[in-house]
């Protein structure tokens, strides 16, 4: 028999491994495995349908009965139980029936063909809340300073009933060192004080089950002092005093919980201990607890009740022994010692026994390993049968706690029961055996992906079945050597562990899963992420009420991990008010108020880690401050780079001193010393705010950082450098832009491109891929690379040609994306046709237009930019005028075939031809061609003289026109008197023959000043006039006369008395003047500031003055425009006839602007344009004589 022993010993240690619990898959046969059963316990609430649960899983699933107190029951007799569909779970319907009647010992069986599963015997019974038994509570009268005892005694509950002492108000009545609760629910008070008086000590209990709260009848205690006492009880004793004069007397302590000296409890293991005592004395003693068999458990043990009351909880086997309790005030000490043993339930010691998958031919070895207080015995039962009932197999040997199996054999599954029981409970676990042939499969997902933070224990799972049981091995990445030493550590169940992972242990690992019947294998992906760490921590803050508060919390953490920021105050929610802003790293509290001290915590979680720190907030009274004196704000300090990415950082930074002007941005500055050494270039801008920016980077590139702040006085001065970050080099993420393509000869095409910039090449070795095809159906491309350059030359090409082409950027790393298609041509050559079709159509003497057919693409050879109509005066159809030679050129760009001719001499010759251009020049000109203009207006006679003037006759001479514009068929001659006023008189006309240039006026007025005007005339009207003035002698009586006035003393005289009036009107004006007054003269010139004001004229009493430059003042009754300008005729022509070149500016009927305009007419100011003669009364007499 001790053989047997040490054989089995041996073979539970030789296959310990396959103890490990088995997962089996659904889709493989298996015995019944129970999942889900009520509490052994189970307590109902009477007002709800009973559910005693029973679930279990198994191939082919499992069936389902029951037992109650030990005998089948049969659900379908019970019209209110029911059973769930797939499930062995009972639901009973108790609307029609009563709770009681289901309170019995329920067991569950699930059974399919491979074995039978029992669930623990589970006892219903319904929660209690009873009623308070009726009772009349007399008040309690009792002197000050003794003990007293207020008793609860709750009616009995199941379960127990919560029990708490409040008043009428429902406020729980305060406890202390001197009154405190016990654990049966008294109150004890160790001496009572007056302030204990009340009529309403109420003792309530809660019923957790029912959720009810039962009340015991109200309390009544009156404390009364000792001369109370005497002074109420004389009235019924004839003054007679029934207490001594002298007050309580202060004692030692005494127990009143519990009694004696010694006592004794019974704990099971596992659950918690608790031992009261309650002393009473004056004054109030207080209460201390040792263990005189050892240390208390200083992590298992609480203190309550004012320390009447001692909690151990998860009692373990060494809390058994003597503890005591001691009381003491200063008169004295009590002791109280309680024995205190512990019991225990069966408890397992390494777990319950596990499934065993067998192959056939395997042994293997079912453990049922319990303890207890006392040793609980076991029993072994298969699918639900005491073994030593079942059937015989001789592959099978029960030895106490343990089942050896050896050799099994297919059809030998079965599911084994292993019962452990003492007087103080028991433990019942299912086991099967379940025999299989399978070979491996592995269970964890495919290329699953575990994190875990750097310096931590990375575990990697390989869950894995087969039978037999499969073996693991792990491969990393290459697969050259399986991991099994350090730092890999290979569990039972399959999982890698590693202890400390590093940054290098990233990558992808291979479990492969064998047995005798194959192999499977798994990828799975291991990231070592950086740790969340808070770099810079909120600090202690003393800040005035009203002013500002912000707690910096700058933060690294791995880059693939997304963070979350969240601030405490006090351990608690932030308030909610606008005045607490949060941000990426930091609190800001504007306005703070006494309210807002406290302690605040910034916590950095992600879904690994996190991180914390704390800050104090500590508000003050605001204090006067002197005149504030804002400066530029310092630089800011402690540039971090965290966050780092492939082609992003983001930069953190401590903003320097603000200097009292608030920071309203920070600008940051990037210098790339690869490529611009030296050069710091402006990066982003972020708000005054923020401490920390995401920056997005371009590949290959060495970074460094500097930030500037910026209040409202200046930028303060650049920080320190940040530490450089270099980008890795990558394939270009854009290509050239700007390509296009052109021909400098007729056979090339030259293809130019905007190059890429350093910081654009992302990467050494840029290069650049040109392609280009004709634009035709099915071409193929044909590339070049060249490096260092913007432009290549493809030669050999036909003539203007369209072409496609791309350029695309390359470097070491590789090309980027796939370039847009541009167009191009080949070189362009001269145009090899004129235009055909020529026709001249003459609109008007002065304008002329060309009409022709295009000419047709392919002998343009080029871009057609437009035509050029070149023409030229041969001479003119007068004989008096000269030949004109000098041509003219009229551009028309674009697709045209038409184009006027403006601004042509009438009465003239012209010849032209017309010639196509494109970018490469001019093609050959069309055959010349003439036509004639018809005659026009003509120009003014070229001058105008006035000789032989006498008393009443004068004589004009003219020369002809230099611009005849046709033959002259006559002279118009106009004229008439102005009057020194300027005023017209009225008006003469003489029509004069072609072949005159001279005519005599006769019977002219003498003295009179006249105005002549004379024009050409051909058959097309009238051209402009030329104009003359003169004035004719003046009589000699007359003249006589006016020099003896005014040779006489007395004019002399008087016009010496004026000149001296005058000078002293000037001196009173001009010392008034200095004196600070206006004089009248003043006023009125004041009121006279308008440049255009006109001279009186002689019915004001003043003279007015001729002005020389009326020379072209129209003659009366004229429709000359007030604007001065002739008006054109109206004509439908668009300006887009009209070519581009000529020498001046043309209306659309082809006439020049301004050629036929004259000035307008307009009255001079007194101020402007004086006439060189000085007022004079014999001016005076003229202007009398003017019209008789």
């Amino acid at each position: 028999m001790e053989r047997r022993r040490m054989d089995a010993a041996l073979l539970v240690l030789l296959l310990g491994h396959l103890a490990a619990a088995l997962e089996v898959p659904l889709d493989l046969p298996q015995p019944p495995t129970i999942t889900h059963q009520s509490p052994k316990d189970y307590i109902i609430d009477p007002r709800e349908n009973i559910i005693i649960h029973c679930e279990a899983k198994g191939k082919p699933h499992p069936s389902f009965s029951w037992t109650r107190n030990g005998t089948h029951f049969d659900i379908d007799d019970d019209p209110n139980v029911s059973m769930r569909p797939h499930s062995g779970t009972l639901v009973v319907d108790i609307s029609r029936a009563k709770a009681e009647q289901y309170e019995c010992v329920y067991q569950c069986t699930a059974r399919n063909k491979h074995g039978t599963a029992v669930s623990n015997n589970i006892v219903v019974q319904q929660s209690r809340s009873p009623l308070w038994s009726k009772e009349k509570i007399k008040p309690i009268v009792v002197q000050e300073g003794v003990s007293l005892v207020l008793p609860c005694r709750p009616p009995a509950g199941l379960p127990p009933p919560i029990i708490f002492w409040m008043d009428n108000y429902f406020q729980r009545l305060p406890q202390s060192n001197r009154v405190s609760q016990s654990l049966n629910g008294d109150l004890y008070f160790s001496n009572v004080l007056r302030e204990d008086s009340r009529s309403d000590y109420i003792c309530y209990a809660r019923f957790p089950y029912t959720q009810t709260i039962q009340q015991k009848q109200p309390i009544s205690v009156r404390v009364l002092s000792l001369d109370a006492i005497n002074d109420t009880m004389a009235a019924f004793y004839n003054d007679t005093d029934l207490f001594s004069d002298d007050p309580a007397d202060e004692r030692k302590p005494t127990f009143l919980v519990p009694s004696g000296p010694s006592s004794s409890k019974t704990v099971l293991r596992g659950q918690v201990l608790e031992m009261e005592c309650i002393a009473e004395g004056l004054p109030t003693p207080d209460v201390s607890w040792t263990k005189l068999s050892g240390e208390l458990p200083a992590k298992r043990t609480y203190f309550l009740h004012y320390q009447r009351t001692l909690r151990i909880v998860n009692v373990s086997e060494s809390d058994a022994g003597d503890y005591r309790c001691t009381a003491r005030n200063k008169l004295g000490t009590v002791h109280h010692n309680i024995h205190v043993m512990v019991k225990a339930a069966p408890y397992w010691i390494s777990g319950a026994p596990r499934n065993l998958v067998l192959a056939p031919g395997e042994n293997g070895v079912l453990t049922c390993r319990a303890s207890g207080t006392p040793k609980p015995s076991i029993t072994w039962a298969m699918n639900g049968i005491p073994i030593e009932n079942s059937p015989k197999d001789l592959s099978r040997t029960v030895e106490d706690d343990t089942i050896i199996f050896t050799d099994v054999q297919t059809g030998s599954s079965a599911v084994y029961q292993c019962n452990v029981s003492n007087p103080y409970g028991y433990l019942l676990s299912n086991a099967f055996v379940n025999v299989l042939s399978e070979p491996p499969r592995v269970l964890t997902p495919a290329n699953k992906v575990y994190q875990v933070i750097k310096n931590h224990r990375a575990l990697i799972d390989c869950a894995s079945f087969g039978s037999p049981i499969p073996k693991i091995t792990w491969f990393k990445d290459s697969r050259s050597s399986t991991l099994d030493g350090d730092p890999y550590i290979l569990h039972d169940n399959g999982t890698l562990e590693i202890h400390t992972a590093q940054a290098h242990n990233s990558g992808k690992y291979t479990c492969v899963a064998r047995n005798s019947l194959g192999k499977e294998e798994n990828h799975i992906q291991l990231e070592v992420k950086e740790p969340t760490r808070i770099l810079k921590q909120p600090e202690y803050k003393e800040v005035q009420r009203g002013r500002s508060a912000v707690f910096q919390c700058k933060v690294k953490h791995d880059p693939s991990l997304i963070p979350t920021m969240t601030w405490l105050k006090d351990d608690g929610e932030l308030p909610d008010d606008e005045r607490l802003i949060v941000d990426s790293d930091s609190l800001t509290i504007s306005e703070v108020t006494e309210n807002d001290a406290g302690v605040y915590t910034c916590i950095m979680n992600t879904t690994l880690d996190h991180d914390s720190a704390s800050a104090e907030l500590t508000v003050v009274e605001a204090t006067p401050t002197p005149a504030v004196v804002s400066e530029r704000p310092d630089p800011p300090t402690d540039l971090e780079l965290t966050d780092q990415k492939k082609r992003s950082v983001q930069l953190t930074w401590t903003p320097g001193d603000e200097h009292n002007s608030p920071i309203q941005k920070f600008l940051i500055q990037y210098e790339d010393s690869l490529h611009h050494r030296g050069h710091w270039h402006n990066l982003t801008e972020v708000a005054g705010t923020k401490t920390t920016a995401h920056l997005k980077l371009s590949p290959y590139a060495h970074y460094t950082f500097r930030v500037l702040a910026l209040n409202g006085v200046d930028f303060s001065r650049p920080s320190l450098s940040s530490r450089m970050f270099k980008t890795e080099p990558a394939a270009p993420d854009e290509n050239p832009s700007g390509v296009q393509g052109f021909g400098t000869e007729h056979d090339n095409l030259v293809i130019s491109w905007k190059p890429l910039s350093g910081l654009q090449s992302n990467g050494p070795g840029l290069h650049y891929r040109v392609m280009w095809r004709k634009k035709a159906v099915n071409s193929e491309w044909i590339t070049a690379t060249v490096a260092n350059t913007s432009k290549f030359v493809v030669t050999g090409t036909p003539t203007f040609v369209p072409y496609e082409l791309k350029v695309r950027a390359v470097n070491d790393h590789g090309a980027a994306p796939e370039p847009a298609i541009a167009h191009g041509f080949s070189g362009e050559d001269l145009p090899v046709a004129a235009p055909d079709n020529v026709q001249p159509m003459v609109l008007n003497s002065t304008l002329a237009e060309v009409h022709w057919d295009p000419v047709p693409s392919k002998l343009i050879r080029g871009h057609l930019k437009g035509y050029k109509v070149y023409y030229w005066r041969e001479r003119s159809l007068h004989k008096h005028n000269p030949h004109h030679v000098e041509k003219q050129i009229l551009t028309f760009s674009g697709n045209h075939s038409h184009g006027k001719l403006p601004g042509l001499h009438p009465f003239s010759l012209y010849s032209f031809n017309v010639r196509i251009y494109n970018g490469k020049g001019e093609g050959p000109p069309s055959p010349t061609q003439e036509f004639e203009t018809p005659e026009g207006v003509p120009g003014a006679p070229t001058s105008l003289l006035v000789t032989n003037t006498d008393l009443d006759s004068l004589t004009l001479e003219w020369s002809p026109p230099h611009v005849r514009n046709g033959r002259i068929t006559g002279y118009t001659l106009k004229y008439q008197p102005v009057n020194n006023s300027n005023e017209l008189g009225p008006v003469e006309e003489v029509a004069l023959p072609a072949n005159e240039t001279s005519v005599t006026l006769s019977n002219l007025r003498h003295s009179t000043r006249y105005k002549f005007y004379l024009n050409a005339k051909t058959v097309r009207g009238a051209g402009p006039a030329i104009s003359q003035e003169t004035v004719t002698i003046m009589d000699e009586a007359v003249a006589s006369r006016q020099v003896d006035i005014a040779t006489q003393g007395w004019f002399i005289g008087l016009m010496c008395a004026i000149a001296l009036l005058i000078l002293i009107l000037l001196i009173i004006c001009f010392i008034q003047r200095n004196k600070g007054g206006k004089y009248p003269v003043k006023e009125k010139e004041d009121a006279h500031t308008d440049p255009e004001f006109q001279p009186m004229k002689d019915d004001d009493c003043t003279f007015g003055e001729y002005s020389d430059n009326e020379d072209h003042k129209p003659l009366k009754g004229s429709r000359t425009p007030s604007n001065g300008t002739v008006k054109r005729d109206d004509s439908d022509d668009s300006l887009v006839d009209y070519g581009e070149g000529g020498d001046g500016q043309f209306n659309e009927d082809g006439s020049f602007i301004g050629q036929y305009s004259g000035k307008s007419v307009s009255r001079e100011t007194a101020e402007g344009h004086e006439s060189s003669e000085a007022p004079s009364p014999i001016n005076a007499m003229n202007s009398l004589n003017s019209f008789v």
